[in-house]
């Protein structure tokens, strides 16, 4: 029941028509509330009172909107709160409401300045705003000295005081206090209702719940509930003795409207960041062992997309010292397998080709394997009987002297030019050019030394190799004119395939059967790329497992993080948190871990392939990969932090602050 107020004429602030609250516990429903009515007017100072399971601290969690009621109406400010939703519940408690709590529900990582912020966060104020309120509140309630402490570093009467300031800096026109004096001893109880009393003598509404008769004494009216029920209210003694009249209430407040304030502002993630860095610096230990997961992760992508990129790479260039523009026509019919002893091609048929559009060069070679002389120095090498063409289709630069040219081919010029490995064998050092040479007993005159090119794609030293103009090698080193291959350069690549054609057809006419064979050394580095690829693939699939490892190992410590600090979940929802600054937060934290891990990983990426290079790996380190790692860390982050950050964002704040 409950009785007439003397304000019975002015709308009460907050009235209670009828309200029950029931817990299911499976089969079991326990009523806490049974058709509680209760009216409270701006500016009243009431004590709830009641023995331990009563239901008064249901009926707290009801005004303060931390909870439902199962049935009956609430109105607050004559707007009827069932109507809210969990957001327009937050912003009225923003709005209207200061929370004084028994274990004052401090947040342990914030400073006593940071915890009396808290809800001017979420107001919107700005930084410097939010410090200065602080600042003076703390003042005010004789703490200016201690703004910079942690509660652990803060007496209970001083971390109550810190929960008052707290409860102030939005306004806190309703101020709920619940046990205020609980956990204090008797002289710390008596400052902080001293406190409460001089809140009310301002203005504020103040609800005091309490079981002690005597700190209910200090309100001007009593509410007593028992079992569930309101059995008294009416005025204490204290106000019956007090002449003076009910205060003037403090301004009033705007209850909030659907949508509103649902932006996201700057100053609200820069304050979110602000606040995941400290909660991952709280835990240091916990955060380096997530972070090593990512590192670990982005590191090895890094690493194995530089090794697969820069073998691609090493072999691509191998191929490509031999020209990657290039036709290679061999004797034999296709199919035909060991067509070394076939003899079909001839000079003419590479003069025939050299006339195709698209083809630069035709180049006739003749090879085989022989002892060259040089003083008394026996090599046994490659010798190649071609034309000057030869170095502008394989691209070959000149070490020393140069290339013998088209006079000395016309007039069977006995001169050779050597590869670097020749040189060595023979010449051990000295100076070959103008040296003399002998090929089956025959001198070649040294008139240039190649620059070495190393390794073939299949491990040959292209080095290894003297070539001589091709009618000198025909008749005297060889003694045939026919051919083991031609090279082809072409002009444009991108039709290499009709060129291709064209020599197919023109040779086919000419020997009246497509006895050669054409190879396109193109699309032999294009299926070595592919294979390249391949297992670059591979190697980054493998790497990318370890980031998921990494990515599981950052959603079960943030699921660790939300169980451990549910209180001060519920702490931000009770001071005006939504739930969606509560996802925020939570998400940043797991975004800030998997950036900061991609961004080490992506270092370590780099010293580690830097690394590799002085053990003769080929590396080829580029942007893309990394910003692929690093992106898959971010999203990693994103990806694993929401099912976490969900949940807490979705917690009921009295369960919240219940935690332990």
């Amino acid at each position: 029941m409950s009785t007439p107020h003397a304000n019975g004429g002015v709308t009460p602030l907050i009235e209670l028509v009828d309200i029950t609250k029931t817990y299911s516990n499976g089969d079991l429903a326990v009523q806490v509330l049974k058709g509680v009515s209760l009216k409270i007017h701006p500016g009243e100072f009431v004590a709830i009172m009641g023995a331990s399971g009563s239901g008064k601290s249901t009926l707290m969690n009801i005004l303060g909107c931390l909870d439902r009621p199962t049935t009956g109406q609430y109105l607050f400010d004559g707007r009827d709160v069932s109507t809210f939703d969990r957001d327009m519940l937050a912003l009225l408690r923003r709005e209207a409401f200061g929370f004084v709590f028994q274990s004052y529900n401090l947040i342990p990582m914030a400073t006593a300045a940071e915890n009396v912020e808290v809800p001017a966060v979420y107001a919107g104020m700005g930084r410097q705003a939010r410090q200065e309120r602080a600042g003076e509140l703390l003042s005010a309630l004789g703490l200016a000295d201690r703004m910079d402490h942690r509660p652990s570093q803060l007496s209970g009467g001083q971390q109550q005081r810190v929960s008052i300031a707290r409860a102030l800096v939005n306004g806190g026109q309703v101020i709920l206090a619940d046990e205020p004096t609980g956990a204090l001893d008797s002289r710390s109880g008596e400052e902080v209702m001293r406190l409460l009393s001089d809140l009310a003598s301002r203005g504020h509404t103040v609800i005091l719940i309490t079981h002690d008769r005597d700190v209910a004494g200090n309100a001007r009216r009593l509410v007593e509930i028992k079992d569930g029920q309101i059995v008294a209210d009416g005025p204490t003694p204290h106000a019956l003795e007090a002449a003076a009249p009910p205060p003037v209430p403090v301004h009033p407040v705007t209850v909030p409207e659907p949508g509103q304030d649902s932006g996201w502002t700057v100053w609200e993630l820069a304050e979110a960041f602000r606040m995941a860095r400290r909660a991952l610096s709280a835990n240091l230990y916990r955060t380096v062992l997530t972070l090593l997961g990512i590192v670990i992760g982005v590191a090895s992508v890094v690493t194995m997309l530089a090794v697969g990129n820069g073998s691609e790479r090493a072999m691509v260039e191998r191929i490509s010292a031999m020209g990657t523009n290039l036709l290679v026509i061999r004797p034999g019919a296709p199919g035909q397998r060991n067509a070394n002893g076939v003899a079909t091609l001839v000079p003419e048929d590479a003069d025939a080709i050299h006339g195709i559009p698209n083809v630069i060069v035709a180049v006739p070679e003749y090879s085989g394997n022989m002892t060259a002389r040089a003083g008394n120095m026996d090599y046994q090498t490659q010798v190649t009987a071609t034309s000057p063409g030869m170095q502008q289709a394989r691209a070959w630069e000149m070490a020393a002297g140069t290339f013998f040219d088209d006079a000395a081919e016309d007039s069977y010029a006995p001169v050779a030019v050597i590869g670097q490995t020749v040189a060595n064998n023979l010449f051990a050092g000295a100076d070959p050019v103008g040296q003399y040479i002998l090929l089956r007993n025959v001198p070649f005159q040294v008139i240039g030394v190649l620059a070495p090119k190393g390794a073939s794609p299949v491990g040959q030293d292209q080095d290894d190799v003297v070539f001589v103009p091709l009618t000198t090698g025909s008749y005297r080193v060889f003694g045939q004119r026919n051919l083991r291959s031609i090279t082809v350069l072409v002009d444009d690549l991108s039709i290499i395939g009709e060129t291709e054609a064209l020599i197919t057809s023109l040779l086919t006419a000419r020997h009246q059967a497509e006895d050669f064979q054409v190879r396109n050394t193109a699309s032999f580095i294009d299926t070595l790329s592919a294979m390249r690829q391949t297992m670059t693939i591979l190697l980054g699939s493998i790497a990318a497992i370890s980031l998921l490892v990494g990515g599981i190992g950052v959603m079960n410590i943030m699921l660790v993080n939300v169980t451990e600090r549910t209180r001060e979940i519920g702490i931000r929802m009770a001071t005006g948190a939504r739930a969606r600054h509560v996802m925020q937060q939570f998400l940043l934290e797991a975004l800030l871990v998997s950036a900061l891990g991609g961004v080490i990983g992506v270092a370590l990426g780099i010293s580690v392939s830097l690394l590799l290079t002085f053990f003769g790996v080929d590396i080829q380190l580029t942007l893309p990969p990394m910003m692929l790692a690093f992106g898959c860390a971010f999203a990693t982050g994103l990806i694993f932090g929401y099912t976490p950050a969900r949940r807490a964002a979705l917690l009921d704040p009295v369960v919240a602050l219940a935690a332990d």
